[in-house]
């Protein structure tokens, strides 16, 4: 069984920037891969980006290349998210998963944090 607990969300005026941080207890393989993908009102879950677990590869949305970025540390069991230069459009409840593979479809997770609220005003 995998646990993944985000934190710090909250609110930053746009252009300002936020680190989420997702913390796994439980097995995690070398071939696991770990997500990020957020959700605003009234709208589907989005694929943010994801990094392969002892590689490293990283895959991210176009709408936010270039300005976030995933990253893991093994030793703490915990992976980041960077997000810099933060617009309106960034604000959702962001939520790491832990999959089998890396993939920007939410159907290979099989576990779910509890979400983080981003909240970008303009």
């Amino acid at each position: 069984q995998v646990q993944l607990v985000e934190s710090g969300g909250g609110l930053v005026q746009a252009g300002g920037s936020l680190t989420l941080s997702c913390a796994v207890s439980g097995r995690i393989f070398s071939s696991d891969a770990m997500g990020w993908f957020r959700q605003a009102p009234g709208k589907e879950r989005e694929f943010v980006t994801a990094i392969s677990w002892s590689g490293g590869s990283t895959t991210y949305a176009d709408s936010v290349k270039g300005r976030f970025t995933i990253s893991r540390d093994i030793a703490k069991n915990t992976v980041y998210l960077q997000m810099n230069s933060l617009k309106p459009e960034d604000t959702a409840v962001y939520s790491c998963a832990a999959g089998s593979y890396r993939s920007s479809r939410p159907s290979v997770y099989n576990y779910w944090g509890q979400g983080t609220q981003v909240t970008v005003s303009s």
